[in-house]
């Protein structure tokens, strides 16, 4: 199976390199392979041993397009028409084909790819392996420095290992509302499905009725909804809205949140001046159920974060270092965040794990809880998985071996009863609140590579730290840039981090 397996990824690789030849990029790679699978695949579900019925209209079905003496202009035509009509479908069907178009412009190509996924049965496919096939081209993408990808894209295994501590069941309501690819919404569905025995009416909650998420770019919505649509979940209706999530609360609350925010510490929007000249504005986002009014993205997020919480709702929130530190409104975050909630634990990531480089990050972990005079947060309890350690995207990788001691601390069988150690320490509300601006930027181990040169790491990881330190610098001194442009009258041309 596994030599079949990586078989069939290689030949997905190898007609992306010839189509990339072609000017198709990895992201359309991918779009046009999100259209062609789902077509294939309801065709195979529509057939026994599923039987079950397809909703996708007759004359627009795999069969249609697949047909072999369809090719040429003909193929090309009876595709783009497949497309246009898919994209005008209500539910699952039109979040996945919405404004969809053929970016494979050489019909013998696009015969080529057709038949490249008719000769595979992919309902009968291990569902690792087809995501596989899309994290490897997802990868490539955010590699491209043009393409930006790499904020849609969180490591598995820090996911695996959020979803782990967070132990969400049947009956809850999970929601990721910057969803992304689907990631924490597939790693939920798979714990759920594999931690607890469910019957027939569990498993049919579990797939409509559990799972939601909402994601800004119609590209990236339609990879998440195909994702969950490989795992059966959804079905009809379409469990991702198309939207964006800070601009308004969505009318329900969830009892947990998993998710990674795009990475960007300022929300901006296009406009035109009087010069006819396109300019980045920042973008505030007035809303009565937030705390303080900011442009700060990721602060916005937290925000958005503790408002569609349920009293007693838990979450997990990444987030780069400026959260834990930056004074404002992120005094005013953090603060709130101790008060009303119980923010009980930080989980302080490593570098070199992103596709988008210079970030730093962490997760904070967090309940939300009924008003009272007393602060819920009685000690926050961090785990450092940064100081000393060496990460890279090629070389040295962050396994899921690397996040088992984390997850032994983190105790959630009951994390009221945690015990210290090197990397685990915990530090009391009072010391924290009495800090310089709420600070909770903490750190206590120190930097062995610094103390003996013997303890450095191999020279392409250092190599590759100092270009993220480098690039996080860069993108500070572009933010300062962008102000400093639109402070002064007749500046030419505005540099905004998105």
């Amino acid at each position: 199976m596994a030599a079949q397996s990586a078989a069939i990824v290689q030949k997905l690789w190898n007609f992306c390199t010839v189509l990339r030849d072609d000017g198709v990029s990895y992201g359309d790679y991918v779009e046009q392979l999100t259209f062609l699978l789902f077509l294939k695949m309801d065709d195979e579900q529509a057939k026994p041993p599923f039987n079950r019925p397809s909703h996708i209209p007759e004359g627009y079905r795999w069969g249609d397009l697949s047909k072999p003496t369809l090719k040429g202009d003909e193929l090309e035509i009876q595709y783009r028409h497949t497309l246009e009509t898919l994209g005008k479908e209500r539910g699952t069907l039109g979040v996945i084909f919405r404004k969809a178009q053929n970016k494979i412009q050489d019909p013998a190509k696009l015969k080529r790819l057709v038949d490249l996924i008719a000769n595979e049965t992919w309902s009968g496919m291990d569902v690792d392996l087809k995501g596989d096939i899309y994290e490897g081209l997802l990868e490539r993408n955010a590699q491209d420095v043009k393409s930006g990808a790499g904020q849609y894209f969180t490591p598995r295994h820090i996911i695996k290992a959020m979803v782990e501590v967070m132990r969400p069941k049947i009956g809850e309501k999970i929601d990721d509302p910057a969803c992304g690819t689907g990631g924490f919404l597939l790693a939920t569905y798979d714990y759920i499905a594999q931690h607890q025995q469910l019957d027939k009416d569990q498993k049919q909650t579990l797939r409509k009725d559990t799972l939601f998420g909402t994601e800004l770019v119609d590209a990236t919505a339609r990879l998440a909804v195909m994702n969950m649509y490989l795992h059966g979940i959804g079905a009809d209706d379409s469990p991702i809205a198309v939207a964006d999530a800070l601009a308004a609360h969505p009318g329900k609350r969830f009892d947990v949140v998993l998710t990674n925010p795009p990475f960007g510490r300022k929300s901006s929007v296009t406009v035109i001046n009087g010069d006819g000249e396109a300019e980045k504005d920042s973008l505030e986002y007035s809303r009565d159920d937030f705390w303080v009014t900011t442009s700060n993205k990721q602060l916005n997020f937290v925000q958005h974060v503790w408002s569609i919480l349920k009293v007693n709702g838990r979450a997990a929130v990444v987030v780069p270092d400026n959260v834990l530190f930056e004074g404002g409104a992120g005094e005013v975050v953090r603060t709130k965040l101790l008060k009303e909630g119980d923010l009980h634990t930080i989980l302080r990531l490593p570098t070199g794990i992103f596709y988008a480089s210079g970030v730093k990050a962490n997760v904070l972990f967090f309940d939300r809880k009924l008003p009272q005079e007393k602060p819920w947060t009685k000690e926050v309890w961090y785990y450092d998985l940064r100081t000393n350690q060496h990460f890279t995207l090629k070389t040295k990788s962050l396994g899921y071996g690397d996040l088992a001691d984390f997850i032994e601390c983190y105790n959630a069988d009951n994390r009221h009863e945690r015990t210290e150690t090197e990397r685990f320490k915990k530090f009391a509300y009072e010391e924290l609140i009495a800090r310089d601006k709420v600070n909770l930027d903490l750190f206590w181990l120190k930097d062995e590579s610094l103390e003996n040169m013997e303890n450095l790491p191999e020279p392409a990881i250092i190599a590759a730290e100092i270009v993220e330190n480098l690039e996080a610098a860069l993108a500070q001194f572009s933010e300062v840039y962008a102000k400093l442009q639109v402070a002064v009258p007749g500046a030419d041309g505005v540099n905004s981090e998105c």
